[in-house]
């Protein structure tokens, strides 16, 4: 989850900071499997509104977007290991990382592929937990603020919690989208809103639509595809 709006007005592709902020929240007052909280929740829902409409107007909103209220809704009720139409529910071999152990939990738990989860974290963040992105994303799964706090991430500079969180979110993806894996990673990138608006209902419609995308996204589809190979076995 890397676009902002400068992204996608043509600046350019996001730059990396590797820093950690000092008033980041310490590993012991953190959960590496922390569930939202009620506040949470209802910021969680106040994010998704907020990010359905903007995502009306075409603005980058990498919280959440389109369906939101049934989004939300999907969340609450706690819905994990789930495979979902297309693709396996993760647990086939696949190349080994510094995360292993993570990545496998988050896998079973949520039903994606433990290789999709490596590649994804590849992409974003080259399995670097402290990296920053120019729009805030941090950690090795890219979490903007908002989205953290929705999903119970106190500390997006937490492998566990990143991962955890991360994965999550990606399963809301494939959900929303029946499974379909390139418009998952297309939200999951650009916003749910940007992928709604261009009214497709498969991958192969998404891939004839590409082009309206921002250029960031055309081209993330393709490295997550590239990565994959690499850590399938």
């Amino acid at each position: 989850m890397s676009i902002d709006s400068a992204a996608a007005s043509g600046l350019g592709q996001l730059k990396w900071v590797n820093l950690r902020s000092s008033s980041a929240i310490s590993k012991e007052d953190s959960k590496s499997t922390a569930e939202p909280s009620g506040a949470n929740k209802a910021e969680f829902a106040a994010v998704l509104r907020q990010a359905a409409l903007q995502s009306v107007d075409g603005s980058r909103t990498p919280e959440a977007g389109g369906t939101a209220l049934s989004s939300l809704i999907w969340q609450q009720l706690g819905a994990t290991g789930i495979a979902y139409s297309g693709i396996s529910s993760g647990t086939a071999e696949t190349v080994p990382t510094d995360y292993e152990g993570l990545i496998q939990n988050a896998s079973v738990k949520y039903g994606v592929p433990a290789d999709l989860i490596k590649a994804v974290i590849d992409t974003e963040s080259s399995f670097n937990p402290n990296v920053v992105s120019s729009a805030g994303a941090k950690g090795l799964m890219q979490l903007m603020d908002g989205t953290a706090n929705g999903l119970g991430v106190s500390d997006p500079f937490d492998p566990a919690q990143n991962i955890d969180g991360g994965v999550r979110y990606l399963s809301y993806q494939l959900k929303r989208y029946d499974g379909e894996e390139k418009m998952a990673l297309a939200a999951y990138n650009a916003g749910p809103g940007r992928v709604s608006k261009l009214g497709v209902s498969s991958d192969e419609e998404l891939m004839q639509k590409l082009s309206l995308l921002p250029e960031e996204t055309q081209a993330y589809i393709t490295k997550i595809e590239r990565a994959r190979a690499e850590y399938a076995l």
